[in-house]
């Protein structure tokens, strides 16, 4: 991979880190291993529920940056930044719909999921309808899933950012952040995690407050944000195309429904099915949430969460349009030889949009505290994502394996499956970097549409209506995976064709949004298992007391133990006032950029 510097030099941007830099990156790393013991020492690693769940005693604050630190990932930092530099502002309602999911989960799911004592999704499943084979499938799936949509997008993410700012190699770059990251969360288990996570938390907001502070001020500010990115055009453009324009709705929100990159039908509908599958059925996050030390607790850290996921608007996706009105020829590149040059990617360069910004416009001496900061958002999400698909390995697959194994054992297991998955998840970054027109957010999102509705169909019909059995939720999801999986391989078969070039791909692709065919999936998946559920016998009350909304415990309700109620009634109010206050915060803003 090519390194855009004026030398040519691989290792000159090193030379540029002084000696304050390397300070601030050696005391984030000390921090780092000190927090991880200092939490790894608060919750016993030795049982299943202290690795695994820390030991159900978490508090809200703890709860809620994690819930952030592990959606915000590396991935998302140069995700983001480069979708909006490629297309201007709508990606922010990716983060901004995940205040009402996060609302959904504390609200309704987490209840439901406390009140039936699991520890991973596929043994809410198993509970719930019966059988191994959903559970099964739905564990091998989410591994899956944390491979190709999770754990390779960090690091490739992380390693292409050390590798633009230090001139590091990139595989090493790679293996470098994998043995950090890797080796705190095999020793300390969840709440090793979900306290370095907190501590990333900070360090992510202030160093990119910091940056957006020094973007806008580069620019003009946000006054002048609209102006200069709708003239960010190269200077090597391809004759008889419009792909190096920046796009003219690149400012609004909600876009045509037929013609624009994001529609706003598959931002309001289709996102809210896939968002709902990531915060409300997927381990990585759910496991913060059944950690809590009782519901208000997991109320507050979703509220937490969700004021967070307000800020990449203004801290990632406003930067990385501005890194494309100050750099158009590197960021904003559509000719492959000037693409290659500028990023080693003949594609397209909008996820350089990032840390090319920190590259030119941080100081010496704040350049370290940004390496810091990319650091800890490719930390705390691979921190969440090992342990959470070493519980799902471990749990949902080992222990049926083999039933006689003891804590001893499911721990080794545990920790054993970390590596394997780093292994393959290093061996798909290569595919990765030619995706969906170079960018990874929509990559990640692509794949997601194609996998993650059915999932959402079971979970939710399981929840709300008692009729759903076995049979019904099993061939939904397989009637879910044969659709979405043809679609899935039609896109790794037909690529998007690069700029200049005839679109020649399949309808399906061409025509048909992946946001707009999450929902038609959806819809497919959920009436396959109404219409399997009503052709067979009805559920056993074992598989619905407790288990959906309906016949849930009232006094389960206001917290984890039965009579709580009194003693957590004042701050029940006040996760509902707090709740009420977010969603017009987060209307206003929708309204204002709509």
């Amino acid at each position: 991979m090519a390194l855009d510097n004026s030398t040519g030099d691989p290792h000159v941007p090193w030379a540029q880190l002084s000696l304050a830099d390397i300070i601030v990156i050696t005391v984030y790393f000390a921090l780092n291993v000190a927090v991880g013991i200092w939490s790894s020492c608060r919750a016993s690693r030795n049982t299943v529920s202290g690795y695994f769940l820390a030991g159900r005693d978490m508090m809200w604050w703890p709860i809620g940056a994690s819930l952030f630190a592990s959606s915000e990932g590396s991935g998302l930092f140069i995700g983001l930044a480069g979708s909006g530099a490629a297309g201007g502002l709508a990606v922010a309602g990716f983060e901004w719909n995940a205040t009402y999911v996060l609302l959904a989960l504390a609200w309704v799911f987490v209840p439901i999921y406390i009140s039936s004592e699991i520890v991973t999704m596929p043994e809410y499943i198993q509970k719930r309808y019966g059988g191994q084979r959903i559970r099964t499938y739905l564990s091998v799936l989410s591994l899956l899933l944390s491979v190709f949509t999770k754990i390779s997008i960090d690091l490739y993410a992380g390693a292409l950012f050390v590798h633009i700012f230090l001139g590091w190699n990139f595989y090493l770059s790679t293996i470098l952040t994998l043995a950090i990251t890797a080796l705190y969360t095999i020793a300390g288990g969840l709440a090793a995690v979900i306290y370095t996570d907190a501590l990333q938390t900070l360090i992510m907001v202030v160093g990119a407050v910091i940056l957006t502070v020094q973007a806008f001020d580069r620019i003009g500010g946000y006054e002048q944000l609209a102006a200069a990115y709708s003239q960010a055009v190269p200077n090597r453009t391809i004759a008889n195309t419009t792909c190096h324009l920046p796009r003219a709705d690149a400012m609004h929100m909600f876009r045509d429904p037929s013609t624009a990159d994001l529609p706003w039908t598959g931002m309001t509908f289709g996102l809210t099915i896939m968002a709902t599958w990531y915060w409300c059925t997927d381990q990585v996050i759910v496991q913060r949430s059944l950690s809590a030390r009782n519901l208000n607790h997991a109320k507050a850290g979703s509220i937490l969460a969700s004021y967070l996921k307000m800020l990449p608007m203004g801290l990632i996706i406003m930067p990385g349009m501005i890194s494309r009105a100050l750099f158009p020829d590197d960021v904003g590149c559509v000719v492959p030889s000037e693409c290659l040059r500028a990023c080693g990617a003949e594609i397209g360069c909008s996820n350089i949009a990032y840390p090319k910004l920190v590259m030119e416009l941080m100081p010496i001496g704040l350049r370290g505290l940004m390496v810091a900061v990319m650091m800890a958002a490719l930390m705390s999400s691979l921190t969440s994502i090992f342990n959470s698909s070493s519980t799902l390995f471990t749990m949902d697959i080992w222990r049926r394996v083999r039933p006689q194994a003891g804590e001893r054992e499911l721990l080794l297991v545990g920790r054993l499956v970390i590596v394997v998955l780093i292994g393959v998840s290093l061996a798909w970054i290569p595919i990765l970097q030619g995706s969906n027109g170079g960018q990874l957010f929509i990559y990640m999102q692509s794949v997601t549409s194609s996998l993650a509705p059915p999932v959402t169909a079971v979970f939710t019909l399981g929840i709300f209506w008692r009729r759903a059995n076995e049979q019904g939720a099993f061939w939904g999801l397989m009637a879910g995976l044969a659709v979405g999986a043809t679609r899935l391989v039609l896109e790794f078969l037909y690529p998007a064709p690069p700029c200049g070039v005839a679109d020649m791909r399949p309808a399906i692709l061409r025509s048909f949004h992946y946001l707009h065919f999450a929902i038609v999936l959806f819809a497919l998946s959920g009436a396959v298992v109404v219409v399997g559920s009503l052709l067979t016998p009805p559920p056993q009350g074992a598989q619905i007391q407790n288990l959906t909304w309906w016949t849930l415990a009232p006094d389960l309700l206001p917290g984890v133990k039965a009579g709580d109620a009194q003693k957590h009634a004042f701050w029940t109010r006040v996760c509902g006032f707090n709740a009420i206050l977010l969603m017009c915060v987060n209307i206003f803003f929708y309204a204002y950029f709509a």
